[in-house]
């Protein structure tokens, strides 16, 4: 991985990086074992006047009935990463939950300034509520989740769901979300210099991702979640933060800011924890613990409710 002088995320050469990061993910996915009652395989969603959008639809065999979807978006400040990263602990999880996982391969920047990651996850949410009952899944119990950029992939997503009338979510679950471009609170002035994800990393991102438009008055909430000046009609929210995370203070303020819009919220900051402390040292107290809450969580939500007598 290569290092760059604010972090191991070095957004100063984006092609090596990405590099880097495929080769991680693949060295990681060797130390997963394999879920063999899960399969995977890939959707391409069409669009007339853009890219297909692909989907990894990972579902276990032997689960009875139409199937909870899980819709998830990667990590990777919304310029690094893929979605085929994720399929090892997903395929995981969706054997535990009993529950489809649909991956969101959304595109990135800098090659795709926002909103377009968010187009992408409108347009891979409305294909798979449409096409729900044909696969064999639950249009009534399809959730949104993401971690870091995927997080806010994941809030601006559930904006344009909102926004262009669709069906609402089940839910959205947030780790340590990638929200607001401005990197005016104070956690994005003081965490410096962890090394996971610091101030000059996120600025080097949201500038890929924005462009001269990065923290100016001309960002719709689509592109940054943290922009919307209403939020009520959004699903309920999971949202967990690390004390030390770059992200903890805006993060803090949109679960403030979804409950008083009326938007169910449950909050989770971990003390002594840095960006994505769960998948840099997961065999630790703390990540162990966030692993069962927001799995804890996402069982809660995608359980179907008993048939009223």
């Amino acid at each position: 991985m290569p290092i760059g002088p604010n972090g191991i995320f070095d957004l100063t050469d984006v092609p090596a990086t990405r590099q880097a990061v495929r080769a991680l993910a693949e060295s990681i996915a060797g130390t997963i074992p394999d879920e063999p009652t899960v399969t995977a395989h890939e959707i391409r969603v069409p669009r007339a006047e853009a890219p297909d959008v692909p989907i990894l639809l990972l579902r276990p065999q032997n689960a009875p009935g139409a199937l909870p979807v899980i819709m998830w978006f990667h990590g990777g400040g919304q310029v690094l990463g893929f979605a085929a990263q994720d399929v090892p602990w997903l395929k995981q999880l969706s054997a535990a939950l009993g529950c489809a996982v649909a991956a969101v391969d959304y595109r990135l920047a800098p090659e795709t300034p926002a909103p377009g990651a968010a187009e992408d996850g409108y347009t891979a949410y409305r294909w798979i509520s449409d096409h729900a009952t044909d696969l064999g899944l639950d249009p009534t119990r399809i959730g949104l989740a993401g971690q870091s950029g995927g997080g806010g992939i994941a809030a601006t997503t559930a904006l344009l769901i909102r926004d262009r009338g669709a069906v609402t979510p089940l839910f959205q679950l947030l780790m340590y979300p990638m929200l607001d471009d401005r990197n005016t609170t104070d956690s994005s002035r003081e965490i410096t210099d962890i090394g996971i994800w610091d101030r000059a990393t996120n600025l080097l991102a949201w500038q890929a991702i924005l462009g001269d438009r990065a923290g100016t008055e001309d960002i719709t909430p689509y592109c940054a979640a943290s922009r919307a000046a209403d939020l009520a009609g959004l699903p309920p929210t999971f949202i967990g933060v690390g004390e030390l995370d770059v992200f903890r203070d805006e993060s803090l303020d949109y679960a403030t800011r979804l409950r008083t819009h009326g938007v169910p919220v449950e909050l989770h900051l971990y003390p002594g924890a840095y960006h994505a402390f769960d998948l840099f040292a997961p065999q630790s107290q703390l990540a162990e613990s966030f692993r069962h809450t927001w799995n804890n969580y996402l069982a809660r939500h995608l359980t179907k409710a008993p048939a009223a007598p």
